[in-house]
């Protein structure tokens, strides 16, 4: 199993913020089946402040870099992106690969 960390901050206003993770609790549905059609196991995002981590894991035949490229194109994932950009400290127009960036383990036990 691989697993890889990302990193996103979020605009710092609390109201934003809230809605962030109520349209989180409510994901539409093509983004959650896409996501799992690409062969990601699990995705969980976790938030501290503005600060946002996500954990990704899938099975070791899956390569992660063209799992997301595929889902970049997959119905609704652009209109998903444009619809998230207003809370993420983001360029507009961004793709999820470079408003997600990629963190470094720095120890393991």
């Amino acid at each position: 199993m691989q697993r890889i960390v990302k990193t996103l901050t979020l605009r710092d206003d609390p109201k934003l913020i809230e809605e962030y993770c109520e349209v989180h609790r409510n994901i539409w549905p093509e983004i959650r089946a896409g996501i799992k059609e690409v062969g990601v196991s699990t995705m969980d995002i976790y938030l501290l402040g503005n600060l946002l981590v996500m954990i990704i894991e899938a099975s070791d035949d899956v390569d992660l870099d063209e799992a997301f490229s595929k889902l970049a194109g997959m119905p609704r994932q652009q209109e998903w992106e444009e619809f998230v950009a207003r809370f993420q400290n983001c360029d507009p127009g961004s793709s999820s690969a470079a408003k997600w960036k990629p963190m470094t383990r720095i120890f393991s036990l």
